[in-house]
């Protein structure tokens, strides 16, 4: 069956932007060039490649990712500052599909603390700044910043208005992350079905301060928005954004109940992690979803069991589908007999279930003295207890 075209859901990927902007994670227009090759190897849509009005050396990685790659999309960000955007046009100028995303606060509180304008400025700025754009490049998108503290009156008028002044896509992040699903998804619907009939694409941007970004980001998907804003690893501003390979790997893997789909070629996915940790110096923690040191790792007893009787019993994902080359057995205290039997074999044991037993006290008594057991201890175990064995 062919694929409907609202089923897509294109991955705009702001780890260059948005990522950077993490605390210690900035990269060098060459590290940026190599991240955004990976980044076009695994398949995104669009590149947010940086801010060019933020320095000298964003502007200048704009260029360069812009002019080296045709068959991607690559965004700058600018303000609704006319400055903003020629400085981002002009970092546009030699690429191939250009983008110029332009954003503007919308809600009570950053209108009223950090911009001191009334709606109806803030409104003429965004028209007027979309406008200035579109002189310059035909894919524009923008964005209401703070998009879920503002009321969804306000935000459809800015999407009525921002779309007539030739926006092509309109997105409503949750800048500090203080949606719930339930919430967003309906605000997303609500805009949504205003927007029906203009062509217009909805995007949706989540940030992770209450741990819901995914969450919120399907959400919107599910309320009708088809191109989600994230970044590998997660990382980004405070608590980071909604991250890229948890959102894909949702789609693909409970593709039953969400009948969407992306063009990421997922097996390029921790490559693109390992990578990015290479060039920032820093790592997803252990337990992170898909591309986690032990997202595919299993010490427990009975979970070792199910996995070597059959692995989906406690996988939903074969790691070969994300590009981890297998999954771990983590020998410790909660480990069980058959999987560490099944390590003896795999180091040239083939223990009896008597010989297993004798290992199994030594195995367990050494693991309460120690966090972890290496193979090379599990070696001297094994022919201790082939040597206990034959002498009884």
């Amino acid at each position: 069956m062919s694929e409907r075209p609202s089923d897509r859901v294109a991955i705009f990927d702001t780890t260059l932007r948005d990522g950077e902007q993490s605390c210690g994670c900035s990269m060098t227009v060459a590290e940026k060039l190599r991240m955004a090759r990976k980044l076009v190897e695994l398949g995104v849509d669009v590149m947010e490649a940086g801010f060019p009005m933020a320095s000298q050396g964003d502007s200048d990685a704009v260029d360069k990712i812009s002019r080296e790659f045709s068959g991607i999309a690559v965004a700058a960000l600018a303000r609704c500052h006319a400055g903003d955007i020629e400085k981002a046009a002009r970092a546009l100028e030699k690429a191939k599909r250009p983008r110029i995303h332009t954003f503007i606060a919308t809600s009570p509180i950053h209108l009223k603390h950090k911009l001191k304008k009334t709606e109806d400025e803030a409104l003429e700025t965004a028209v007027k700044a979309v406008e200035q754009a579109r002189r310059y490049v035909e894919d524009v998108e923008f964005s209401a910043e703070d998009a879920t503290r503002t009321s969804v009156e306000g935000l459809i008028k800015f999407s009525k208005a921002v779309v007539a002044a030739g926006a092509r896509v309109v997105n409503l992040p949750d800048t500090v992350g203080y949606s719930i699903p339930h919430e967003y998804g309906a605000l997303i619907a609500k805009v949504a079905a205003a927007l029906a009939g203009t062509g217009a694409q909805l995007s949706v941007h989540c940030h992770d301060d209450l741990g819901l970004a995914v969450a919120n980001s399907l959400a919107g998907v599910m309320g009708g928005a088809r191109q989600v804003e994230c970044t590998m690893n997660g990382i980004g501003e405070r608590a980071g954004n909604c991250s890229l390979e948890e959102i894909v790997m949702a789609l693909k893997v409970r593709g039953d109940i969400l009948p969407y789909s992306t063009g990421i070629n997922t097996p390029e996915l921790f490559p693109a992690s390992q990578l990015l940790t290479e060039i920032i110096g820093v790592g997803p923690q252990p337990n992170k979803a898909v591309v986690g040191r032990n997202a595919f790792a299993h010490e427990a007893g009975i979970h070792q069991d199910g996995f070597l009787k059959e692995r989906t019993t406690y996988e939903i994902m074969d790691p070969r589908s994300v590009g981890v080359p297998e999954s771990r057995l983590v020998l410790g205290k909660h480990s069980g007999r058959h999987a560490l039997a099944d390590r003896c074999r795999i180091l040239g044991y083939d223990l009896s279930a008597v010989q297993v037993e004798f290992l199994y006290t030594g195995f367990i008594a050494l693991c309460d003295a120690k966090k972890w057991v290496g193979d090379d201890e599990i070696r001297a175990l094994a022919m201790a207890a082939v040597k206990a064995t034959a002498s009884a």
